[in-house]
């Protein structure tokens, strides 16, 4: 009995250990996972939608989401104003590895495949039945016009330029991209205006303008400039890509793959937030509209 007493024991001496080895490994597997755990760092503004904002509810938010649960990894946001700067203080001082939604034309970066290609529009009340086509109507030369200045120091944007080009000058309205950032839509100022009638037609980034016009009380009709690149050469329309360092080919590469691959899931975002499409043109046009996040 004895033997058997010690025997016993000696068998669950060892079967406990067993355990308690079993446990520790499963525990430092548990920690080395958490640690090696993948993470799609991306830098992004905080309150800009229909973009991005910290309560991730822009449609680039959506887009990173799903490129990193593809990725097998989880977003992890570097918060910064997109102002002047902005890639260099974030991107290229190593403070994030992915910006999304810069021109596909950014020569500061390394630029994935474009994922889609906006135009500028121009935004007016259906009831008023004032419509425009191109920046040669009539019409425009007596209609009061909201416009975008883009910039800290209120830069023109390309639909002033070719305004101005044409002397089409004391009748704008200028609303500023960044705008005033106590407010939770600072870029829908804009189309805000157009909805009360404060101006009879806005030329607005495409993006901003699907989005807000949704979410007017009163129907608002958007159409695409055209021509999309206007003489000599000022273009009305881009390529979005998304921007990695320029040593970062892999994972560049590991975003295009993706791209392609869940275009049609990315292609219903857009669309959910209203992003208006239009077709490409041979002419790639250079990253103006987006010139001074450099």
């Amino acid at each position: 009995m004895s033997l058997r007493f010690h025997r016993n024991r000696r068998a669950g001496v060892i079967a406990l250990g067993a355990v308690a080895a079993l446990l520790s490994l499963t525990s430092c597997a548990r920690s080395e996972s958490r640690q090696a755990e993948r993470t799609l760092k991306v830098c992004a503004d905080p309150n800009n939608l229909p973009f991005s904002n910290r309560a991730q509810q822009g449609f680039e938010n959506r887009i990173a989401n799903l490129l990193a649960k593809e990725l097998g990894a989880r977003v992890e946001y570097t918060w910064w104003a997109q102002r002047r700067g902005f890639v260099r203080n974030t991107l290229n001082a190593e403070l994030c590895d992915v910006v999304m939604g810069v021109p596909s034309s950014f020569d500061l970066a390394l630029v994935s495949a474009p994922y889609y290609r906006s135009s500028y529009v121009f935004v007016t009340r259906r009831d008023r039945k004032f419509r425009v086509e191109s920046f040669d109507d009539p019409a425009l030369r007596t209609a009061r016009i909201g416009v975008q200045l883009v910039g800290d120091d209120g830069a023109n944007s390309p639909p002033v330029h070719a305004l101005g080009a044409r002397g089409i000058i004391g009748n704008l309205k200028g609303f500023t991209v960044y705008g005033d950032y106590s407010t939770p839509a600072p870029t829908a100022a804009i189309i805000d205006a157009v909805a009360r009638g404060d101006v009879d037609v806005a030329v607005v980034w495409g993006p901003i303008a699907g989005y807000f016009a949704k979410l007017q009380g009163v129907p608002l009709t958007l159409t695409p400039v055209t021509p999309q690149i206007d003489v000599p050469f000022l273009p009305f329309v881009y390529d979005i890509s998304l921007a990695v360092r320029r040593t970062d080919k892999p994972l560049k590469d590991s975003l295009d793959a993706l791209l392609l691959r869940e275009r049609p899931a990315i292609v219903r975002i857009l669309d959910e937030y209203g992003v208006p499409r239009v077709e490409s043109t041979r002419s790639r046009p250079p990253a103006v509209a987006l010139e001074d996040l450099t």
